[in-house]
């Protein structure tokens, strides 16, 4: 029976025994940053493929910076643990990696300077975060603003405004957020990309709209314009200009390329996902499951001892 595991203050134990206090500092003001890593689990080779893995512990040391918290391990040491997590844990199924720096110091009192910091990795299966097509819903509530919470570090304090936006969406019948910045221009949805195609053109939000750096984002957007010759045009996209595009679809670690098909109960195109999504798409999937030679070097391999 697969055992969930943890790199927890140091070492790796059952992630039952990873326990924080609750004066801990990170606790009480959301002072840390976050990563999430898909394992996906390809049954032919019985093995585990670990998505850009290090793309992500490096935006997580880049996250770290912007809030001046020290990371104690290398890049090539969390990647190392990352693996040995998931062959440890033994799981046969897809997966997911949430790496964390975090403000570990038992003390109250807002701040980020004079605190101590540790690095915490665990993980847990994972099914898919939303549907295969989604309807989506544009916010009320407006992205944070670089000036507030910088956007391109994943802090976990600022998702409360993205739990704000995914509850409003879902509460009102729809799978996902659109969230739009202080300017009303598209920023992303709750934790996705956001990605139209219009007279096939692949368009996106610029990172100045408020939008995290995705890496799921940069991988669809290398292979759009390697594979089917479409290069991305990054420029402000309003509210209504979504209501005419000929396709939408969304990308990030939990949703992977998610095709919208309805926002604000306007159709998307057809109202099924669009030529090029499509695929995309099928590009995608391949690649995260190890079954791209080309890009093979997105996937690091990890056995689960339990199925050799």
């Amino acid at each position: 029976m697969p055992t969930p595991y943890a790199y927890f203050q140091g070492n790796i134990v059952p992630l039952s025994e990873a326990k924080i206090g609750v004066m801990t500092h990170a606790f009480n003001y959301g002072t840390a940053v976050f990563e999430g890593i898909r394992g996906n689990w390809n049954e032919d080779d019985q093995t585990t493929y670990l998505f850009r893995m290090r793309e992500h512990f490096e935006r997580l040391v880049q996250s770290s910076k912007i809030l001046t918290f020290q990371v104690h391990q290398t890049v090539d040491r969390l990647c190392e643990i990352a693996v040995e997590l998931v062959e440890k844990s033994g799981f046969t199924e897809d997966i997911y990696l949430r790496p964390m720096v975090y403000l570990s110091t038992e003390q109250l009192g807002v701040r980020l300077h004079n605190l101590e910091s540790e690095t915490l990795i665990f993980l847990t299966p994972f099914p898919a975060y939303l549907p295969e097509t989604a309807r989506c819903h544009t916010s009320t509530w407006r992205r944070v603003d670089d000036t507030g919470i910088p956007p391109r570090a994943k802090v976990t304090g600022i998702y409360v405004n993205s739990a704000l936006a995914k509850t409003e969406a879902n509460l009102n019948g729809f799978d996902e957020a659109i969230m739009l910045n202080a300017n009303g221009h598209v920023s992303e949805g709750s934790g996705e990309n956001i990605f139209m195609v219009r007279k096939g053109k692949l368009i996106s939000p610029t990172p100045a709209d408020n939008v995290l750096e995705g890496i799921t984002a940069a991988s669809v957007v290398e292979l759009a314009k390697n594979e089917l010759g479409i290069e991305l045009v990054e420029r402000e996209i309003d509210r209504s200009e979504l209501y005419i595009a000929d396709e939408i679809f969304m990308t990030g670690t939990a949703a992977h390329l998610t095709p919208i098909v309805e926002v604000d109960r306007r159709t998307v195109g057809t109202g099924k996902p669009g030529p090029i999504t499509s695929q995309l798409s099928h590009l995608f999937y391949d690649c995260i499951r190890g079954r791209s030679e080309k890009y093979s070097q997105w996937c690091t391999p990890a056995r689960a001892r339990v199925a050799r």
